[in-house]
């Protein structure tokens, strides 16, 4: 008979079996690990647990402990670390609740179906307003989401149900606040590699929003240091 533990894992509380705990923390502790010296760290470990945690909600269907299956298959559809160049976890051959070994040879249990595909949500990181037309892009595939915009302003002028639909999709749409939402708001496979690509390519952007709004400071406090100067000339009549 195994222990068992109470965790919270990306804010949901679980029973997990003692094999099973061990075989999470050391899957966990090499993801830390690896992520440790990279920008957004605390962003990317934390939506890899919420997705973690996810899986076994999916997985479990009412079942009361989290099993070394259940971790297994979690793993396998996140990535094993060293797929995503991490070192591996610090443990040889897995064992199960009965106490035969596992090869860790990344497959997943044939029976344990994860759902795929897109899901709408609302994109508030590229909107003007609430998302909803960067939702849609990304959705539908589209490329760019001025064709979605100008087809609600087109609907709105021609006297049609834009701003009440708009209004409608905001309400019904969840806003996708975690890379794993907005992986799915795409269609991408939401694993270890992926979640950490996307929050990469935030802090990116967002760094180079931040240079691009210091420089144009800079460059106005120059131009008003030059017309503070240009007017004290004028004033002391250095230009005459």
């Amino acid at each position: 008979m195994n222990k068992v533990y109470n965790i919270n894992l990306g804010g949901y509380p679980f029973t997990i079996d003692e094999d099973a705990y061990n075989h999470l923390r050391s899957y966990l502790e090499a993801i830390h690990n690896h992520f440790r010296a990279t920008e957004g760290y605390e962003e990317i470990t934390h939506d890899i647990e919420a997705r973690l945690a996810e899986l076994f909600v999916e997985q479990l269907n009412n079942r009361p402990i989290v099993g070394f299956q259940e971790v297994e298959d979690a793993i396998a559809i996140m990535g094993r670390p060293e797929e995503f160049g991490a070192d591996p976890m610090s443990e040889g051959a897995s064992f199960t609740e009965s106490g035969n070994a596992q090869a860790d040879t990344g497959g997943t249990d044939a029976k344990f179906k994860i759902k795929t595909g897109k899901r709408l949500y609302r994109d508030t990181e590229d909107s003007v307003v609430g998302g909803v037309a960067a939702g849609l892009t990304a959705y539908f595939g589209i490329a760019d989401p001025i064709w979605v915009r100008l087809f609600f302003v087109l609907v709105v002028i021609s006297g049609g149900i834009g701003i009440p639909l708009y209004l409608i999709l905001w309400a019904l749409m969840p806003e996708a606040k975690t890379a794993g939402d907005r992986l799915a708001m795409r269609g991408e496979p939401i694993n270890i590699s992926n979640i950490s690509k996307i929050i990469t390519e935030e802090f990116e952007h967002l760094s180079e929003k931040m240079t691009e709004l210091g420089e144009e400071l800079a460059g106005k406090k120059k131009v008003r240091a030059k017309m503070t100067r240009t007017t004290r000339a004028l004033r002391s009549g250095s230009l005459l």
